[in-house]
């Protein structure tokens, strides 16, 4: 279960969630970050490395400047568990995790349309459109192409959708949520690529929107005990609009 604590006055905001942390040391925190909050952004934007900086501040009486190494982040619409290092040996110790892809990642994704099989490997060659935060499917051969594979598996059905754990075996830009619309089977409320159907709660700025993706579980090894790390988030409440939450 993770613990709830108020953000500090610092970034008090009317749209500012609090922190839901699931795992907090000397050397690391997670939290489960709430979507459509940035992980990361320039100073004066609200985001969650900011968030947590404030956090560890306050608690710490910290008179200075607080470290935080960034070892990957999730997309503004996406939820679920991020870890950020709080020195500079943690940091490089799981960021050459993430780098080997010795962390194993799993996600939850609600997607249109029925999908017939139980289990599966999707396969595709992928490539970032210059300067544009996009991805499109791409020939082998084509400059820029890298190739994407990840396994899927149904835990889920509802009336017109599919809720899938998504393990990626390898880490390309926006990849689950291409290669599920490559499928035609569109993560819900993902309308850069091509869903029709709005998920999550209302909303007036498209900053706003939110995704049926969720970082649902992270398994790495701790930086210093060596030992494995199992961080689950657990669904947002808005989920349960499916009839379902986890």
């Amino acid at each position: 279960m993770s613990d709830f604590i108020d953000t500090p006055s610092c970034l008090a905001r009317e749209n500012c969630p609090p922190l839901s942390i699931l795992h907090d040391d000397y050397h690391l925190i997670a939290i489960n970050k709430p979507a459509p909050l940035l992980t990361q952004a320039p100073p004066g934007i609200l985001s969650l490395e900011a968030m947590v900086k404030a956090f560890i501040k306050e608690k710490y009486q910290k008179p200075g400047g607080v470290y935080l190494g960034i070892p990957h982040r999730l997309d503004r619409p996406v939820s679920g568990v991020v870890v950020f290092a709080k020195n500079t040996k943690a940091a490089q110790r799981i960021h050459r995790q993430f780098e080997q892809r010795l962390v194993e990642k799993r996600y939850w994704a609600a997607v249109a349309g029925e999908i017939p099989e139980e289990t599966g490997i999707w396969e595709n060659w992928l490539r970032k459109i210059p300067a544009e935060s996009r991805t499109v499917p791409a020939e082998p051969d084509e400059p820029g192409a890298k190739f994407a594979c990840l396994a899927f598996r149904v835990i889920h059905r509802f009336p017109g959708g599919t809720v899938l754990e998504l393990t990626p075996q390898t880490g390309r830009m926006h990849q689950l949520r291409v290669q599920a619309a490559l499928r035609g089977h569109p993560i819900l409320g993902d309308d850069l690529y091509g869903s029709q159907h709005p998920f999550g709660p209302c909303w007036q700025n498209p900053r706003e929107k939110v995704i049926a993706l969720h970082a649902r579980e992270l398994i790495l090894n701790h930086p210093v005990s060596r030992e494995p790390l199992r961080l689950i988030a657990e669904l947002p409440e808005y989920w349960q609009l499916l009839g379902w939450n986890g």
